[in-house]
């Protein structure tokens, strides 16, 4: 079997690792050069979109930000899989809103903002704070603004307005600012049959707006069923084949969908060494109509992000149940060069490894691991 990834980051490698055990050969097509390359070694193998669609037997992608025509071209092949519409509401925020009220699952309000006077009607009608996020291209923390006191408003709006001038395609997305306990994410997969599998719910912990550590632990059953079902709504919305993660806000019991991402994610990279069968190769099994892998916690296991940074103290290698992940990137500031995955067979077992990690690793590197430690508990 021969799969196709629509983008050549680090998604893609993880992908073709999981895949080369089942025999799935996997090449990326880089949306940037038009380059179909080999996943781990990023040698060229050809050139040209519709070369690389011809040799696949199953397209599929690893970001939400691809260009249209590359989209349609791929539809129209009749062998991608989640398929257009899914990537495309993963990638506007517009239609995503769309989606999560067409399926019944709670979000912020929010509304759609193109010039100034829905930007003042936004904030009459939905009240500050507000947090308004750009409809297109917006990850990591980028392309966002909060306004929470009214004095701002003009200098907010100033911001927002040339950022809409520099982009016709663009639009704003008002939400309701929300007060939350924990951010959680689900990652599940769902086969072209209408088999649905889940993970346990994952509580993630960003610094600067950038997911820093992902949790995975025995979780509340109430939450896990809540995410569950606002998996299955939005998954049997979509007919969505593959794995989609979908990131929550948990407020007092109850969860709120922030965000969709129709791929693999990197809060489910603790499923490599935490649970049975990976996220990487349930997506594959889906995409590739094999039967859906085991999703269940095998051990507790955390994720910690590597940004930045092209070393770390070797001394880290020693620590029971640590696997160091990285993805052959060249360094730059705040960029995703790897990640790490700790597990142990008991949550108390797994604070103390986190422990002795955070210990190694350097605190400018690594800012608010303690806090994050402290965080932990049974």
């Amino acid at each position: 079997m021969k799969v196709l990834v629509l983008g050549a980051g680090q998604l893609a490698r993880m992908m073709a690792l999981a895949g080369a055990p089942l025999n799935i050969a996997i090449s990326a097509f880089d949306v940037n050069s038009d380059a179909i390359v080999h996943p781990l070694t990023q040698q060229q193998l050809g050139s040209g979109l519709a070369n690389a669609i011809a040799e696949a037997d199953v397209i599929t992608a690893e970001f939400e930000h691809i260009p249209l025509p590359i989209l349609e071209q791929c539809q129209q092949s009749g062998k991608f899989l989640p398929g257009s519409d899914a990537i495309q509401a993963g990638g506007d925020r517009r239609l995503e809103k769309a989606l999560l009220a067409r399926c019944g699952v709670a979000s912020a309000s929010y509304q759609v903002i193109n010039n100034q006077a829905d930007f003042n009607q936004a904030i009459s009608s939905l009240g500050l704070p507000l947090v308004f996020k750009s409809a297109l291209a917006g990850y990591d923390g980028k392309g966002q603004w909060r306004l929470k006191d009214p004095a701002q408003t003009s200098a907010v709006w100033q911001q927002i307005a040339d950022f809409l001038a520099a982009d016709s395609k663009q639009a704003i997305v008002a939400e309701q600012f929300i007060s939350f306990n924990r951010e959680l994410s689900l990652v599940g997969v769902r086969a072209a049959s209408g088999e649905v599998r889940v993970y346990p719910l994952t509580e993630n912990h960003h610094v600067n707006g950038v997911l820093s550590v992902s949790l995975a632990r025995p979780v509340n059953m109430q939450l896990q069923q809540q995410a569950e079902q606002m998996f299955a709504a939005i998954a049997n919305g979509l007919n969505y084949v593959g794995v989609l993660a979908i990131e929550f806000f948990e407020v007092d019991g109850n969860l709120l969908v922030n965000e969709i991402a129709p791929r693999v994610h990197n809060s489910g990279h603790w499923t490599q060494q935490g649970a049975d069968v990976c996220q990487f190769e349930n997506h594959l099994r889906a995409v590739c109509g094999l039967p859906l892998g085991n999703t269940e916690l095998l051990r507790p296991t955390l994720m910690v992000n590597i940004l930045g940074e092209d070393t770390l103290p070797q001394a880290i290698l020693s620590l029971a149940g640590l696997h160091i992940h990285w993805y052959g990137k060249e360094k730059r500031p705040g960029r995703k060069m790897g990640h790490i995955n700790l597990s142990a067979n008991s949550l108390a077992e797994l604070k103390a490894h986190f422990a002795k990690l955070i210990d190694l690793l350097p605190v400018t590197a690594f800012p608010e691991l303690e806090q994050m430690l402290g965080q932990i508990s049974d």
